[in-house]
């Protein structure tokens, strides 16, 4: 007669079959659960989503424009504007305030210092103070400062800037008041965070600085870890400002091409902008990722007289970006030509030559679709 299995054994033998039972219980709802259209998984997907990324698809505006640049002439009419009491630059950006303050984020880029002292033209800038104050009634939220005029007041100019913005509630990026400061200048709009980094390249008569931490300089790897801490911050959307390229020339640089390549390759930036050449430069995709290589000037008393003719256009460029659990995207791209009118240097909607020579150079309607060249060689 045979032995007869231990208890031990008998309860072996049971676990083992129940561990099997469980097995076949978990591959069938897996395989279930797996099939159709996925519509059922939404809710835990959403449970996934990274914190930057909205649970619903939400929809926001950016405008960005162009360089102020605040010649002498500029100044002594904003002084007149005043009554020769304050500089009052609100004339001068009425029109523009209509575009700016219609959005959900306001992006400028102040390309010098700011003072309470004498302002001062070129070749060294520095603004008067109370612009400032005007930057905040036109809309802007949030400005990149980095360019090769930001230290020509010196350190206490980057700082006395920085002290301005921040009274009258402006973010900023480009320059910073001590190491160890966040690039990022982080803005909210319909509850998304969206962030600014600003740089400058080395430009030519650009004076070196005695502490680098003082402006944010063009190097890519600073750029990229900068755009994936901003993202770790929170933001939904980061935009990334270069002060960049060869003056009064429309087509861009080979070193604007690199950069733009190597910036919107990286999931962490959405969109690039560009200041500094003074003229327009195109609109292009690169990556899938909008580049606006060159807003031209927004503010400034460059003319024919100078310069070349389209030194007096610009454009403030609208980006039309949805997040959502999907990711983010810039959906379209739209810009209003503007021309700076003399005597009064009001900024105005272009017309005429000036609109016609605005789109010609940053594209037709949608101009973003063009692809960028592929690099030669």
């Amino acid at each position: 007669m045979p032995e007869r299995p231990s208890q031990a054994t008998y309860r072996r033998r049971r676990l083992v079959a129940l561990g099997a039972l469980l097995l076949f219980v978990v591959l069938v709802v897996a395989v279930v659960g797996g099939g159709g259209d996925n519509s059922g998984g939404a809710e835990s997907a959403s449970e996934e989503l990274p914190p930057w990324l909205p649970e619903e698809p939400t929809r926001l505006t950016i405008a960005a424009s162009g360089d102020l640049l605040i010649h002498s002439p500029v100044f002594f009419q904003a002084l007149a504007n005043g009554g020769g009491v304050t500089y009052d630059f609100k004339p001068m950006l009425t029109q523009v305030r209509e575009i700016v303050s219609a959005a959900d984020v306001g992006i400028c880029h102040l390309e010098e210092p700011l003072t309470d002292g004498e302002p001062h033209g070129e070749p060294t800038f520095m603004a008067p103070a109370s612009l400032a104050g005007d930057i905040r009634w036109v809309g802007w939220d949030v400005c990149s400062n980095a360019s090769n005029h930001s230290y020509d007041a010196g350190e206490d100019g980057v700082r006395f800037t920085i002290k301005k913005l921040d009274q009258e509630g402006i973010a900023h990026s480009g320059t910073n008041a001590r190491p160890g400061t966040s690039r990022a200048a982080i803005v909210k709009a319909k509850g998304l965070k969206v962030a600014l980094l600003a740089y400058t390249t080395k430009i030519i008569g650009m004076g070196d600085l005695e502490k680098e931490f003082l402006l944010n300089m063009a190097d890519p790897k600073t750029m990229l870890a900068d755009a994936k801490a901003a993202r770790r911050a929170g933001a939904s959307v980061v935009i990334v400002s270069v002060h960049w390229g060869d003056e009064y020339v429309h087509e861009p640089s080979d070193l604007q091409s690199s950069l733009a390549r190597k910036l919107t390759a990286s999931p962490n930036v959405d969109a690039v902008i560009g200041q500094h050449v003074h003229v327009v430069q195109p609109i292009r995709r690169v990556n899938g990722k909008p580049v606006v290589y060159g807003e031209g000037n927004l503010l400034s008393n460059q003319t024919a007289a100078c310069c070349p003719p389209e030194s007096q256009d610009g454009m403030v460029v609208l980006l039309d970006v949805v997040a959502g659990p999907k990711g983010v995207k810039v959906e379209r791209v739209r810009y209003v030509p503007t021309w700076v009118q003399h005597p009064g240097f009001e900024v105005i909607r272009s017309t005429g030559e000036s609109r016609d020579r605005t789109i010609g150079y940053a594209g037709e309607d949608e101009p973003w679709l063009a692809p960028e060249p592929a690099p030669s060689g």
